[in-house]
């Protein structure tokens, strides 16, 4: 189909750089323009209808066109709609949600810090350890271990904690002192007889090793999602974050739960750390903080985190960073409200109902002949698509088969996310089983057409 100058599409593509987006191929193609959404389903310009099962980018919560925080959002415009939080000035709504959000942590934490987006939250989190490592006597305790896969974002310093290829390639990326150990995906890097406990037990070994070849004084922090999200849906296999906790308390490093993805419900508790019993000393939040209706994000930091760095602070007269935007009022307003949502309707309940639904759907697609796994937790979900159930292996070059199974996927009517060689599912909290029964019978019928032109 040709793509008229004066359409939309064709506006588009004059005029606008998408993230994520083969610029050439856009161009020829040009955008699906989504115009509005309700519940769990989006609707493009064209009037097909979709079930987003991506929550958008794994984050609209509480599903598009929540009034409630059309609401809060017209309120808060009305009465203060913007102010800043440098120079000792702050506003109810920055106040009132860092209150929650350390309320509502799953371990003993400090203060919030607010940021925009999930990168930024890492971002600032990099330069906070640094400079408490200065504050403290430590000026070589400042590389930072990640993982291969993990994703935590795409400035300069987040993108360098990224471990996907095509965030690094040309972009002269990673930045010294990042380091990438062990992708924790049994089904791919486990060894055969190799069981999850011994797989999970090699991967705290390897990062051990790491750390002793570094040196132990040179390490300041260890960052990782609860649930790897757009490595592919990576769960961690049983006994692993135990076993990873225990290196890092032995050599004094910090432990940063990226909750960008799994906090707020997505893993059928409030944070993805209290699924796998992980005890931060860091967390960075974003995404499903206000379903993503506003940009903000936030770190929680402990006390550990905290006092050197305020007593840096006094030492130096100021802590100098910060946003214009941190802690926006009228993004904070609709977070408290979206909070409030996720509460009083109990969605993290449904989440995990929901979840074992989700889970149970996608494990009965690996009967068919072009799945290699299905895997998740919660509302987080992936299916691995192969060639060669034995092998491993699919269709090449690597993410052509998901590529292809995405583009049909979306044409009968649901919009999934293709990984690598994955198919990815993250749906609003609010999903019900009619909609999850949806996906996964369009899912099954999309992969039969998959086959059928292969």
């Amino acid at each position: 189909m040709t793509v008229q100058p004066n359409s939309i599409e064709g506006r588009d593509i004059a005029f606008h750089l998408h993230s994520y987006t083969n610029a050439r191929k856009h161009e020829a193609n040009g955008p699906v323009v989504i115009d509005k959404g309700e519940g769990v389903f989006v609707t493009d310009t064209d009037g097909n209808r979709y079930i987003e099962a991506m929550a958008g980018l794994w984050s609209v919560a509480v599903g598009f066109g929540e009034q409630r925080l059309v609401d809060a959002a017209a309120k808060q415009m009305g009465k203060l709609p913007y102010y800043h939080t440098f120079t000792h000035k702050s506003h109810g709504p920055a106040i009132e949600l860092a209150e929650k959000l350390v309320a509502m942590a799953p371990v003993p934490m400090s203060k919030a810090y607010f940021t925009n987006s999930g990168s930024e939250a890492n971002d600032t989190m990099m330069k906070l350890v640094r400079y408490r490592a200065n504050a403290l006597g430590q000026p070589r305790k400042k590389k930072f271990v990640s993982r291969m896969r993990g994703y935590h974002g795409v400035t300069l310093a987040s993108a360098s904690l990224t471990g996907l290829v095509n965030n690094h390639r040309d972009f002269d990326l990673p930045i010294e002192g990042v380091l990438h150990t062990t992708c924790p995906h049994y089904w791919r890097e486990g060894r055969v007889g190799e069981s999850e406990e011994e797989f999970a037990t090699r991967c705290a070994e390897d990062l051990e090793a790491m750390i002793q070849t570094e040196g132990p004084e040179t390490i300041a922090a260890f960052i990782g999602e609860p649930v790897m999200g757009a490595g592919g849906v990576v769960v961690p296999p049983a006994t692993y974050w135990e076993k990873i906790q225990v290196v890092l308390k032995k050599h004094d490093i910090l432990l940063v739960a990226d909750e960008v993805i799994c906090g707020f419900g997505r893993t059928g508790e409030m944070f993805g750390s209290q699924t796998y019993g992980i005890e931060p000393d860091i967390m960075t939040l974003s995404k499903a903080l206000s379903s993503s209706y506003l940009p903000i994000s936030a770190l929680l930091i402990n006390e550990k985190v905290y006092e050197p760095i305020a007593d840096r602070s006094a030492e130096i007269g100021t802590l100098g960073t910060g946003f214009t935007a941190s802690g926006h009022p009228v993004a904070a307003a609709v977070a408290l409200e979206n909070l409030k949502i996720i509460e009083e309707r109990d969605l993290v309940g449904n989440a995990r109902e929901m979840g074992n639904y989700l889970q149970a759907g996608l494990k009965s697609l690996e009967d068919h002949p072009l799945v290699g796994e299905a895997r998740g937790v919660g509302l987080i979900g992936a299916i691995e698509l192969v060639t060669d159930k034995a092998a491993k292996v699919a269709m090449q070059p690597p993410g052509a088969m998901a590529a292809q199974a995405f583009a049909i996927l979306q044409k009968n009517g649901v919009i999934a996310r293709a990984i690598g060689d994955a198919l990815a599912f993250c749906p609003p909290l609010i999903i019900e089983a009619a909609h999850i029964d949806t996906i996964v019978e369009t899912t099954r019928r999309s992969l039969d057409e998959l086959a059928k032109g292969m």
